[in-house]
């Protein structure tokens, strides 16, 4: 452990900082000023974590700790902070700007991590771990589907070249028929076709390993996500995988979303004015958190009861925004359980904006 101390004066109020790694995490503390008090370098440990908290605790009271990769490799430090009391919030990577102009190391990432927590830019509360069981099987799941897609495409791959009689008896099957047949192989004949329908048996029992372990991670995700959040399970059009989806992405905070907007927002699912002059429209947002964006877009939210019907048009060309895809979230948010399921400490405010699947901005006339 090496540590630089540039003012032995101890602070009243201080904020620290903190860059994460595999190995190391170096800690910065600042002045409620921004003045540089002291940082240290500690091992991603349990007696290193603990060491880095005395260590800010040592200078003065500490206001609050900005930690960058609250999700990664900062996560240990993260839990051992916040069990010691300390205000943890969650720091993007330094801007490419500032970071071509002053340089990078681990003593100044940890110093502007300080900075952004003082300045109130870094005040997202990270992640709790109460659906870390949901992310991990989640991502096994979702692994799990990936790897089955890729195995169906080199079984294709391999018919197309494969000889006549090969081609023929098996090419025109579909789905699992096909790969049942396969699994059933009993290679013969010369080296070169053994190898061959050795390769197809290997692969079509590959996939159908892999699908029996995605329908047992997803009968897990269904009982996880179902124990966690009744009401987001029981809600219409919401299968397994989506709630996992969304649960995730709310990430056991129900702080983080306090309307709707913020929950669309957070989605990547709420429209963006791009408004200029006498134009005035919005357009899709690029941003958000993707996986919970393609959650919405896959829900059948449009056969939903709930769902308000098309805006009627008039029978010329509709206008540009009614002809582009529309989102999902508040229309499923309309949906019972959907918003509240999410954040089932807080009930969707009826006063924040709401834009619909079939909602349409209004344009100008």
């Amino acid at each position: 452990m090496t540590a630089t101390i540039t003012t032995a004066a101890e602070q009243d109020a201080v904020f620290g900082g903190v860059d994460s790694h595999a190995d190391t995490i170096h800690v910065a503390v600042i002045t409620d000023r921004g003045g540089h008090v002291a940082d240290a370098e500690f091992p991603t440990t349990a007696a290193g974590y603990a060491a880095a908290t005395a260590f800010l605790n040592a200078h003065g009271t500490v206001m609050a700790v900005g930690v960058e990769g609250t999700s990664s490799y900062g996560l240990g430090f993260t839990r051992t902070a916040r069990h010691a009391g300390l205000t943890v919030v969650e720091v993007n990577r330094p801007d490419k700007a500032e970071r071509r102009r002053i340089g990078k190391s681990d003593p100044i990432d940890a110093y502007a991590a300080a900075r952004a927590a003082l300045s109130g830019r870094a005040s997202v509360i990270p992640k709790d771990d109460t659906v870390s069981g949901i992310r991990a099987l989640h991502n096994a799941a979702r692994s799990a589907v990936k790897a089955r897609t890729a195995t169906l495409n080199q079984i294709a791959h391999i018919l197309i070249t494969a000889p006549d009689d090969i081609r023929v008896k098996y090419f025109a099957l579909r789905g699992k028929t096909q790969v049942d047949a396969l699994s059933r192989l009993r290679p013969t004949g010369d080296g070169p076709r053994v190898a061959l329908l050795t390769a197809l048996k290997t692969l079509a029992r590959r996939v159908q390993a892999l699908t029996a372990e995605h329908d047992t991670l997803t009968a897990a995700l269904d009982a996880a996500a179902t124990e966690h959040n009744p009401g987001l399970r029981a809600a219409f059009g919401v299968g397994p995988d989506t709630a996992a989806q969304l649960l995730v992405t709310a990430g056991g905070n129900p702080d983080r979303l306090r309307t709707e907007a913020s929950f669309a927002a957070l989605c990547g699912v709420a429209p963006v004015p791009a408004s200029s002059g006498r134009t005035n429209r919005h357009r899709l947002s690029r941003g958000g958190d993707r996986g919970a964006n393609s959650a919405f877009t896959a829900s059948p939210s449009s056969a939903c009861p709930a769902t308000p019907a098309p805006a009627n048009t008039s029978p010329g060309r509709p206008p540009p925004d009614a002809r582009r895809k529309r989102s999902s979230a508040s229309s499923s948010a309309r949906s019972p359980g959907r918003s509240s399921a999410t954040s089932p400490h807080r009930s969707p405010s009826r006063t924040s904006p709401t834009f619909g699947r079939h909602a349409r901005p209004r344009t100008s006339p």
